[in-house]
């Protein structure tokens, strides 16, 4: 038997960036989630996984929607990296964000953003293993400065591993 606290401790050595994932309900309101389990899948289609909890509210609405946004955060976003994080719909309040051509809600201030139709969705135990095919994606900014989370911190890049969008 794996010992959960350790495999989280294990899990938290490897770094990540911090992602928001964003759809609308039914009702055309954002909802979303923060995630770090984000991974690109194929180059030919262009596909990439995130991975929402069973128990977020966002992840059925996803599945209804059949399309979701995946926002990289920059440094500065940690507060909106937290309120995703947590539950109840008043997490969104006061979020800034606008609905783009493809239909998805796009959060202001992100580093970049892949927009998804749902590729397919797959069991994961107590996560589903969403795929999604990106039709749209977007980086701005002169400086691409993500938002990192390791150990249980979220922080910004490290001096030596910026660049600028020009050399990226």
């Amino acid at each position: 038997m794996i010992d959960t606290q350790r495999y989280k401790q294990v899990l938290g050595a490897f770094p990540t960036g911090v992602t928001v994932i964003t759809t609308l309900d039914e009702d055309d309101r954002l909802v979303g989630f923060t995630a770090s389990a984000f991974s690109a899948v194929s180059m030919d289609p262009p596909l990439v996984l995130v991975c929402p909890s069973l128990r977020s509210d966002s992840y059925p609405v996803i599945q209804r929607s059949g399309r979701f946004a995946v926002h990289i955060l920059g440094h500065d976003q940690q507060s909106i990296a937290y309120r995703f994080a947590g539950k109840g719909r008043d997490k969104i309040e006061g979020i800034a964000w606008q609905r783009s051509a493809h239909g998805n809600a796009i959060l202001e201030g992100a580093t970049a953003y892949l927009e998804c139709r749902l590729w397919q969705d797959y069991p994961g135990g107590d996560h589903a293993i969403v795929v999604g095919e990106v039709q749209g994606l977007w980086v701005g900014g002169d400086k691409i400065d993500p938002l990192l989370y390791c150990r249980g911190k979220m922080d910004k890049l490290p001096e030596a591993f910026r660049l600028t969008a020009a050399t990226a």
